[in-house]
């Protein structure tokens, strides 16, 4: 008796089996945060997803456009991942996730004010400016 991958699949769950979402928690509070769309409209995470279907997903900085393929049976090795969905994000798209390590190691902690003029000059000194 062999099994068949089933034709469709909830979203929360293929996003998961696909390696977009580290848990299955995850990627249904992003369905329910609305940043994960089919057909250009938010979808619940019971939303059932068909072949051909295209799939939005807003992690961080950058929006992932991938194709449904097919519904593996459980989460699968990130080698096998392309059988299951074609990923047509635009380049442009990773380049705005680049620039942002430097600005997170710049940033100040919430509270602390301006920075002051001993904080400017070793921002520049490191910087080599």
């Amino acid at each position: 008796m062999a099994f068949s991958a089933p034709e469709t699949v909830r979203i929360d769950k293929w996003l998961w089996t696909v390696r977009l979402f580290k848990t299955r928690a995850a990627a249904t509070a992003a369905c329910r945060a609305g940043s994960v769309l089919v057909a250009d409209l938010p979808v619940k995470p019971a939303r059932e997803l068909r072949a051909g279907e295209i799939v939005n997903v807003r992690q961080g900085l950058i929006t992932r456009t991938l194709r449904f393929l097919a519904a593996p049976r459980s989460r699968v090795a990130a080698k096998a991942v392309p059988e299951f969905c074609a990923d047509l994000t635009p380049p442009e798209e990773f380049a705005k996730a680049r620039p942002v390590p430097v600005q997170q190691f710049l940033a100040r902690e919430k509270g602390t004010g301006r920075p002051t003029k001993r904080d400017r000059r070793q921002l520049d000194q490191l910087l080599g400016r």
